[in-house]
């Protein structure tokens, strides 16, 4: 069973609803037999690089909203994240373009460190304050995880795997998601936002019924397969 995940790096609540899938997994009695493939979102691909506010004055900004309003907003975010284990310095974050690290997602799944990646990414910039548009920067974390820096800078100078960013994105369009975190399972079943866990528990285990085939228990052969009710099944007569 496959789960793609669309999220962001920029999202408080796509590294809070990673955990609750997790948690959820870690319930689910099929988890060896679930594959999980992270997908490149932006909640702005226009943000730019360096900006001169914070995190708080961007979501004013963003909802029109006071600067004390944005931080008693951020103030909760941080509480649901330790909540599940997550530590966000929300007034330090160093709020950027996040395109090249996801370009730096898809250049790890080439060496089957996508996920690694990911992770990495979302704790660099909630918890670090790492500037995620820094090449330096995303070079240091990608060694991290045993990726070669040198390399990753050369990606990242050459523009690599945007077309793959762009390519995640206009599925995401495709499938009619318009906000993360959102979770697709099976290309059948749809989650939107950091549910709590027990509903993850319940979309997998639906998924997972859905998704296997009819095993016959009792089929009969010979004379007992032409009568109209055996062994407490009954069928529509045969057609003489």
């Amino acid at each position: 069973m496959k789960v793609e995940v669309w999220s962001d790096f920029a999202c408080p609540f796509c590294y809070i609803g990673k955990r609750r899938f997790e948690a959820a997994l870690e319930q689910f009695p099929q988890r060896a037999e679930v594959e999980i493939v992270y997908r490149s979102f932006e909640l702005d691909p226009n943000a730019p690089r360096k900006v001169e506010y914070d995190v708080h004055q961007m979501l004013a900004n963003k909802y029109g909203m006071p600067r004390e309003r944005a931080v008693e907003m951020n103030r909760n975010m941080t509480e649901q994240a330790a909540d599940v284990g997550l530590t966000y310095n929300m007034d330090t974050i160093a709020v950027t373009n996040t395109f090249d690290a996801h370009r730096l997602t898809h250049y790890a799944a080439a060496y089957s460190k996508r996920n690694a990646m990911t992770e990495r990414l979302l704790k660099a910039y909630f918890t670090d304050s790492l500037n995620l548009s820094d090449h330096e920067t995303l070079a240091g974390l990608a060694a991290e995880i045993g990726l070669d820096r040198d390399e990753v800078l050369r990606m990242l100078a050459e523009g690599e795997y945007g077309s793959e960013v762009r390519a995640d994105e206009q599925e995401a369009a495709q499938l009619g998601i318009r906000g993360v975190p959102f979770f697709v399972i099976d290309r059948k079943f749809g989650v939107s936002g950091a549910q709590p866990s027990e509903v993850f528990v319940q979309a997998l285990q639906q998924a997972w019924e859905e998704s296997r085939p009819l095993t016959m228990l009792n089929e009969q052969g010979g004379e007992l397969a032409d009568e109209a009710c055996a062994d407490g099944v009954c069928t529509p007569p045969a057609k003489k």
